[in-house]
């Protein structure tokens, strides 16, 4: 039997559209991932989400917005996705697991941050070290925090980040950024801002918290401990539509394309969240986008349900 609607992500977008879908009665199924929540559960405080005044964790955040899928019906897979076909419907999708068959499906995969690689990096992901700047900033306010990056993410972080620091220094492995050129003139202007060339992070140290780095010098390969109040790697981001390659269209940095913000060229195929965003990637954009998919499918299902109907009757 067929599923009405396939949600495959299950961050803010995501689990957004689950809680429309659902409360449409179409009980959708989520195929979560790796982790319900995705990348916002490594964010330790949320200060920008809507009626949270005194902030709430990244993990909190998206189990309540689980939980009130699941109270409206939403069923949650803890598995991944590793094929889909639209070649004919219903839409088949394979998981490492197993398959599922969908009238509608939702792509809200998101994106992964590309980290510095690092085996200390991981223990202090969300505990002093973060990919972005404009969630966990303003948890900085008054230290002396660091940017890995040289491209226009890492100006723009390092900017962001100069209206609460106390200090912010970026590290970048070459000799010049690669950043444009109107980013690194704001940047370099920037009293609160200094940069130190040819080095690269190669150790995090903290016990339970980031306390300081260990940085090597890419030339002399001298290597010096530095203490810093915050780390944020601003390297890129990869959306996580390997799975859609020569199924959708796919921009050079692997977004999905759409038409009209979530809507593909399949009929009953919308993208929500960060798989399609390249500029905004918000928690608050995200859902957006979600209950934005979350009402296309519904026009869709119902239009839907109507054919059917009205071939059953002749």
């Amino acid at each position: 039997m067929s599923e009405k609607v396939v949600i495959i992500g299950s961050g803010p977008a995501g689990l957004t559209a689950a809680i429309y879908t659902a409360r449409e009665d179409f009980r959708p199924v989520v195929i979560t991932g790796v982790e319900t929540g995705g990348q916002l559960t490594l964010t330790t405080s949320v200060e920008n989400f809507p009626a949270f005044p005194n902030g709430i964790s990244g993990f909190d955040l998206t189990d309540l917005m689980a939980k009130q899928a699941e109270r409206f019906g939403a069923r949650f897979v803890n598995d991944t996705v590793e094929q889909i076909d639209l070649e004919a419907t219903p839409y088949n999708i394979r998981t490492g697991s197993g398959s599922y068959e969908a009238d509608c499906i939702i792509l809200a995969t998101g994106t992964s941050p590309m980290w510095l690689g690092i085996e200390s990096e991981r223990k202090l992901m969300g505990k002093g070290i973060s990919s972005c700047a404009t969630c966990d900033g303003p948890l900085f306010r008054g230290k002396d925090v660091v940017v890995v990056g040289g491209g226009d993410t890492a100006m723009e972080d390092s900017l962001f980040l100069a209206k609460f620091a106390n200090s912010v220094t970026i590290f970048h492995r070459r000799e010049k950024f690669r950043a444009s050129r109107i980013m690194q003139q704001k940047v370099l202007s920037n009293e609160k801002i200094s940069v130190i060339w040819n080095s690269e992070v190669v150790e995090t140290i903290g016990n339970g918290r980031l306390e300081a780095i260990r940085i090597r010098n890419a030339k002399t390969g001298t290597e010096t401990v530095r203490e810093v109040g915050g780390l944020f790697v601003a390297i890129g981001r990869k959306p996580n539509s390997d799975f859609l390659k020569g199924v959708l269209p796919l921009d050079r940095a692997g977004y999905v394309q759409t038409t009209d913000e979530v809507r593909t060229g399949y009929r009953g195929v919308f993208v929500a969240g960060d798989l399609a965003d390249h500029r905004y990637r918000q928690a608050v954009t995200a859902s957006g986008s979600g209950c934005k998919a979350a009402l296309e499918a519904r026009e869709f299902l119902l239009d839907l349900q109507y054919s059917d109907k009205n071939r059953g009757g002749q």
